[in-house]
């Protein structure tokens, strides 16, 4: 069956770059009129390759990606070959093979999406469906469209921690010193939210980055995956780590211990802002055409449905209105937490400069 066929796929590409660098050595080695060239003219070839950040995918096949994408190839034939890892490190692949494109689709949270687009990996293309798209979740010139909304957040462990801790000025107590973690800022998607949400909620990079440097004396260190931390706080090996509240409910449900919370300044309010997968049709893609019907699939109403209920996600269609007992449980997670909008253009033209602020306060 196809499905089985993509499940083969992605059991030898998903997570592990060696290995998805066997596959690109074999997609850039057909020759000119091969099936991969007719599929770079008009999609002859029946494959699409997505590169995406991680979060979406179960290690247990149960994943929103392993049920739509099943769908998708059930429906059109079409076997996806499917890559992930850190957003920064997508779009870094997908940049190194800018001269012989292998990626079709190209899915990570912001502000990678816009670095993407400004270092013109991204074509413009409107799936069906993205006029439901509320506008901050999408770019004006069609290059991208958000297809899960998402937010950012903290996990804790609930076997360990009584209750989880409510403000940043609790993470500096030495009882979390080699028990906290977060992923990388500048590589991972979750790992630059918290630098910008520490910027939003201390009033500015110097004293975000005056708090992290104090911070460091708990960091166990560098992450560039950020699905990595939720194993090590399930285990109790960390207390306290980065996350997103997507990912993050989707692996307590096999993880009993995570729970997700969201950190306030010192007399604040809990805050947070939507961090969507958003997905874009990569510029000289060899499957255009089956790119352009990947990404009409994923903001499918029937595939929207699937995402709180599967993903322990939001959608990204405004019209869909899920009701399960996930979407529920959703509701309640994020009632009373304060939602801001980041400045992403600032934090598109600027990030370099931020994060290379932050590795100088921290020593990273």
């Amino acid at each position: 069956m196809p499905s089985n066929r993509y499940l083969r796929i992605t059991a030898a590409v998903t997570g592990s770059l060696a290995l998805a660098a066997g596959l690109t050595a074999c997609g850039g080695s057909s020759p000119a009129g091969s099936a991969d060239s007719a599929g770079g003219k008009g999609g002859g070839e029946k494959v699409v390759t997505v590169y995406s950040a991680d979060g979406l995918k179960s290690d247990k096949g149960d994943g929103w990606y392993d049920k739509v994408f099943a769908d998708f190839t059930k429906k059109t034939g079409i076997e996806v070959k499917y890559v992930e890892g850190g957003s920064g490190e997508m779009v870094q692949r997908a940049v190194r093979e800018k001269t012989n494109t292998q990626a079709d689709v190209l899915i990570t949270l912001p502000p990678f999406i816009q670095q993407a687009d400004g270092k013109g990996l991204l074509q413009a293309y409107t799936p069906q469906g993205a006029d439901k798209v509320n506008g901050a979740n999408k770019s004006s010139d069609g290059k991208w469209t958000s297809v899960v909304n998402n937010y950012f957040g903290f996990i804790y462990n609930k076997k360990e921690l009584a209750a989880a801790p409510k403000t940043w000025e609790e993470l500096l107590d030495p009882k979390y010193k080699g028990k906290l973690q977060y992923s990388t800022p500048g590589v991972a998607g979750d790992g630059t939210a918290v630098l910008i949400k520490a910027m939003h909620d201390f009033g500015g990079k110097e004293p975000a980055n005056a708090y992290l440097k104090k911070l460091q004396a708990n960091n166990v260190g560098p992450s560039s995956s950020t699905s990595k931390l939720a194993p090590k706080t399930d285990k109790g090996e960390l207390l306290v780590a980065n996350g997103d509240v997507q990912m993050n409910f989707a692996q307590s449900k096999s993880m009993p211990n995570l729970g997700i919370w969201f950190p306030a300044k010192d007399g604040g309010k809990p805050t947070t802002f939507s961090l969507p997968y958003a997905a874009g049709l990569v510029d000289k893609a060899p499957h255009t055409e089956n790119g352009r019907k990947l990404l009409d699939h994923l903001l499918s109403e029937d595939a929207q449905k699937l995402v709180s209920g599967v993903g322990g996600g939001f959608p990204a269609r405004t019209d869909v209105k899920p009701t399960d007992a996930n979407a529920v449980e959703l509701t309640q997670l994020m009632t009373g937490v304060e939602i801001f909008e980041p400045d992403w253009a600032d934090i598109d033209k600027n990030l370099a400069g931020y994060v290379d602020a932050w590795k100088s306060a921290t020593g990273s």
